[in-house]
């Protein structure tokens, strides 16, 4: 059973984690960890503010040591690194990596560790490689693997490195992403209890 989310996106992620989280059916219930690339300046709260209007579902930038809930959305502040631990998420200022901060690769890499083959990773659209190390290992520790199709990206690069990284478990116009995610998080549930 899955028990995470994560996202990852930059150039053009806010359509794109939008249109993701608003295709999540309700009875997917798993907590869901973004890092989106942001300036470091950019209100904290503007993030989380425009997504909670389009869905159904508590959303908030993380604080350090903040407990994982479920169905709640967690969004990395501007300027933070966000790592996950087993039932909290963590905050850190370490160097930027992919010259990002908060880096995706620091939090796919973090949850993988936590969570192993319990963790979804999916790669939106991007202008670099951040994300494509933490998906291979999301992959390598039995997790699943997500790609937005490059084709329909508003930058193609970060969707390309993350397929170039890892054999992707699914490849797919962002529209179809949140219900191959209720199809993973739900449908094997229904499944059992027939």
């Amino acid at each position: 059973m899955y028990e995470l989310v994560c996202i990852g996106a930059s150039w053009g992620g806010l359509h794109a984690i939008g249109q993701v989280l608003s295709d999540i059916r309700e009875e997917v219930d798993q907590p869901i960890v973004i890092a989106q690339h942001r300036h470091p300046d950019s209100t904290s709260s503007t993030l989380p503010d425009l997504l909670a209007q389009q869905i159904q579902r508590p959303v908030a930038d993380v604080e350090d040591k903040m407990p994982i809930e479920r169905r709640h959305v967690y969004v990395a502040p501007s300027d933070y690194h966000l790592l996950v631990e087993k039932g909290s998420l963590a905050l850190s200022v370490d160097e930027r990596v992919q010259h990002a901060r908060p880096s995706i690769d620091v939090l796919f890499e973090s949850a993988a560790d936590a969570y192993g083959p319990g963790v979804i990773g999916v790669i939106l659209t991007g202008a670099n490689q951040d994300g494509a190390a933490g998906l291979a290992r999301i992959k390598a520790s039995g997790g699943v693997a997500v790609v937005q199709d490059p084709a329909g990206a508003a930058r193609r690069s970060m969707p390309d490195a993350a397929i170039a990284a890892t054999v992707a478990d699914a490849i797919l116009p962002l529209e179809d992403i949140g219900r191959f995610i209720y199809g993973l998080c739900v449908e094997p549930a229904a499944e059992r209890t027939t």
